[in-house]
């Protein structure tokens, strides 16, 4: 190895890394031993593991990393550059006693890739077997990383057998590996380090790599090249995700311990390298046991990220037809399911909840499977169906274009491994579609039902804290059975309130046959400090999950609310395309907009003090004097000001994209919201129609008390109309 040519090499792979927008997370760093001799044995699927790995590895343990190389790169300028980075050839007839050599004096750790080659299809499971699929056919998975480790440490515990009773035969085994003195064998033990690379998204398209290539070479590039530039060249520059986890270390010492191996090591006997011994049998053995072990710790630390969840329903769906609304939810059921999985390890774009699916795809993961789903011909869209086109996924693969003709077969190949993955996603899959809704709604309301208790008992004070009954969110049927599972409607509170304060009108529709379900926003319902902690997205995941449910459970939604209620759902029907209508009661523009009774100048007060660092006179809750005492809180956290103050500067812009039929109703002599707000509101809707509605009331909370059924009455008119 050219010692000059290795750090030079460091240097330019960290440079390349660093103009990339690849996004490389480590996970498992403890697992390295710090001391002893390790091969690292990862899977295969890019280019970029040949380079990058060493070089990564090697930052993490402060030794030289080697690594094995397929025997066709080694031809001219390539060959010559590989071979002075301390990359061998895998038809180096040398190549087992030098890396046996380098890890028994330390010299270096070895990278080892089991498949042998790319697996690029990422194919790796027939029948419940390992076997690697490549261009020239398919065979299974090597022994050679488990061979080298068990031959490692049965030298290296032999000579240090040999120096306590033959030094003739110490000397002449260290010859034979060319080892100067036994004070240059590493001590410490020999181990196998499994590592797994997940790279997410995969997408191959054309990219400034692919076209300098065209430029330089021309247009007769060979497919196997032009695919991994298209594909690897477009996971750096466009941006990728590379989780790279490292497993526990397999502890070579413990194969070991049997009597035919102690007594090879013992042996008084003198043999060379490649001598046949007594043990050779019993180590082809463990080999197989050690293969096997390290293959499933490899590809059980796959890293599952969305993308493999909708390839792999779109595999296993029985069906050759559905929707993407169906589709969605079964991906969220596998996506809830998982995350109670420990042994599972998932991408962090599945650790947070996957309401977004059921909404807005506001991350737009749905919409970047689907293009690429639509693009390679495996998903048709058709009079707002999805048909599959099955030959797409079970056609042979052409292995150097498999990547870019076919990547939703490679997405769904690589999570096959995952025995209990596969086994929920083949559960939810054959699921009919009614009964995926039903578990939706179970899901979510279990979920919401869990958070209220928990945040109750986290927050209750005996002398504020209303009853349960009073916070916890609630389904109401409608009375007419069908007409309830065509139309539903979401109900939100408003600020300070709780969803009793809307059942009244819950109570009313439900009556008229539609199905309501009226959430509670998150630090609502429990107690002040509760939502003095809480910022406004908590309150617009809430409705979400509110959302999901009433849209799982009915064909169409309306969506309504009351004061701060009012602006989530104009926002809702904002994010949310398929909402039927919607309906805001005394919706407040800005905070301008609010009595100063409601809010008081102590916000600016406050606000002013941890401009200039004022330590002391800041007041976290103010007075409230509620309409509805036994319903609304009678403090008001200053902090809970500022979250409405943010979501109404958020909701402005969003006005002019509502599409969906909207009905403002206010209180002509509303104490707390300024009817002007309530009617900037209307006039910045982009809905047609648009209905403003000006009642005659002198209070702000017109869902409750006399002449609510009014309010009642107008709003069941307007979703009689839709």
């Amino acid at each position: 190895m050219n010692r000059f040519a290795y750090r030079t090499t460091g240097l330019a792979i960290k440079t390349i890394y660093n103009l990339s927008k690849a996004d490389m997370i480590l996970h498992g760093q403890e697992n390295i031993p710090k001391n002893g001799s390790i091969i690292f044995v990862i899977n295969h699927f890019t280019r970029i593991e040949t380079f990058l790995m060493p070089y990564l590895i090697a930052k993490q343990t402060s030794r030289a990393v080697w690594s094995l190389a397929d025997e066709s790169l080694f031809g001219g300028t390539l060959g010559e550059f590989l071979d002075s980075v301390g990359a061998v050839s895998t038809k180096d007839p040398q190549r087992d006693q030098l890396i046996v050599k380098t890890l028994l004096t330390g010299e270096a750790h070895w990278i080892i890739f089991p498949e042998g080659r790319m697996v690029k299809s990422q194919k790796i499971i027939e029948k419940g077997r390992y076997i690697v699929s490549y261009a020239g056919g398919k065979h299974p998975p090597h022994t050679g990383a488990a061979t080298l480790a068990l031959r490692t440490e049965f030298y290296r515990r032999r000579l240090l057998e040999l120096e306590k009773q033959d030094l003739a035969e110490t000397d002449r085994l260290l010859g034979e590996f060319k080892i100067p003195s036994m004070g240059s064998i590493q001590r410490g033990p020999t181990c196998i380090v499994p590592v797994n690379i997940t790279y997410y998204p995969i997408r191959a398209k054309e990219n400034i790599l692919s076209k300098l290539a065209v430029t330089l070479v021309g247009r007769d590039i060979p497919d196997r090249v032009v695919e991994e530039i298209m594909t690897e060249g477009a996971m750096l520059l466009s941006g990728v995700d590379i989780d790279i986890r490292f497993g526990a270390p397999i502890d070579i010492g413990n194969y070991m311990q049997c009597t035919t191996i102690e007594q090879d090591i013992c042996s008084k006997g003198s043999f060379g390298f490649d001598a046949p011994i007594a043990s050779r049998k019993q180590m082809r053995r463990d080999a197989l046991k050690i293969m096997k072990r390290y293959l499933d710790a490899i590809y059980n630390m796959t890293t599952v990220n969305s993308d493999h969840l909708f390839a792999a329903m779109v595999r296993q769906m029985p069906y050759r037809k559905t929707n993407e609304a169906d589709l969605k939810r079964r991906v969220f059921l596998i996506a809830s399911e998982v995350s109670r999985h420990q042994s599972i390890h998932l991408h962090r774009n599945l650790k947070d909840n996957q309401l977004h699916l059921l909404t807005d795809d506001r991350f737009h993961r749905f919409r970047d499977f689907m293009s690429v789903a639509i693009g390679k011909g495996v998903l048709l869209q058709k009079n707002g169906d999805l048909l599959r086109d099955t030959t797409k996924l079970s056609s042979p693969f052409d292995f150097h274009r498999v990547r870019i003709d076919n990547p939703i077969a490679v997405m769904a190949n690589a999570i096959e491994p995952l025995r209990a993955l596969q086994k929920s996603v083949r559960q939810v899959a054959w699921l009919p579609k009614f009964i995926v809704r039903r578990k939706v709604v179970k899901e979510l309301l279990k979920t919401e039902t869990a958070a209220f208790e928990a945040d109750y008992a986290a927050f209750f004070n005996a002398s504020e804290s209303k009853g349960k009954k009073i916070g916890r969110p609630y389904l109401i049927p409608g009375k007419l059975r069908w007409k309830s599972r065509r139309t539903g409607v979401l109900l939100i509170h408003g600020y300070l309130a709780a969803p009793a304060e809307v059942r009244e009108l819950a109570l009313h529709l439900a009556q008229k046959g539609y199905s309501v379900y009226a959430p509670r926003l998150k630090g609502h319902g429990t107690s002040p400090e509760d939502l003095a902690l809480r910022k406004y997205q908590d309150w617009v995941k809430s409705i979400d999950a509110g959302y999901a449910i009433i849209r799982s459970s009915c064909k169409r939604v309306i969506v309504g609310g009351f004061s701060t209620g009012a602006g989530l759902a104009l926002d809702l029907a904002a994010r949310v395309s398929d909402i039927q209508g919607v309906f805001a009661v005394c919706p407040p523009m800005r905070l301008q907009d609010l009595s100063a009774k409601f809010v008081p100048a102590v916000a600016a007060w406050n606000r002013l003090l941890q401009k200039f660092q004022v330590n002391g006179g800041q007041k976290a809750f103010v007075d409230n004097h509620p309409e509805h005492p036994h319903i609304n809180y009678h403090r008001n956290p200053i902090a809970g000001v500022r979250e409405l103050e943010r979501l109404m500067r958020a909701l402005e812009p969003k006005l002019a994209g509502i599409r969906a039929p909207t009905l403002i109703v206010q209180a002509d002599r509303d104490p707390v919201v300024d009817p002007r707000g309530s009617r900037s509101v209307f006039e910045q809707l982009g809905a047609i129609p648009k209905t403003y509605s000006l009642l005659n009331f002198s209070r702000h909370g017109i869902l409750l008390g006399e002449g609510a059924e009014k309010v009642h009455q107008v709003i069941s008119g307007f979703i009689q109309q839709l």
